[in-house]
C-alpha cells in the first residue's frame, strides 16, 4: 500500500492489489476502511477488489495506518469489551 499523489487536488489515491485475483489498481480513500483495534492483529485495512469483487482485509501497521488517516480514510476504531 503506497499514498500516490491524486489527480484531483486534495484527493488521495492509494495503490493497492488483491490476493485473490493478483490485480493491482489505485483506489481512493473513500473505497477503503480502517479499522484499529488494541494489536497488531485487529489493525487492518479492507477494500473490494474493483477487478474481481472479493472482499479483502490486509494488516495495517503503524506507516499504513499514518498514511491511511492522513489521506482521508474512513477510520473505526475498535474498543475492548473486557
Amino acid at each position: 500500500m503506497d499514498a500516490m499523489d491524486g489527480r484531483v487536488p486534495g484527493a488521495a489515491m492509494f495503490k493497492a492489489a488483491c490476493p485473490d485475483c493478483r490485480g493491482r489498481f489505485e483506489l481512493a480513500a473513500s473505497a477503503l476502511r480502517l479499522a484499529i483495534g488494541g494489536s497488531r492483529r485487529t489493525t487492518f485495512y479492507s477494500f473490494t477488489c474493483p477487478d474481481c469483487g472479493s472482499a479483502v482485509r490486509k494488516p495495517a501497521g503503524e506507516r499504513i495506518v499514518e498514511l491511511l488517516t492522513g489521506g482521508g480514510v474512513r477510520t473505526l476504531r475498535l474498543h475492548s469489551t473486557v
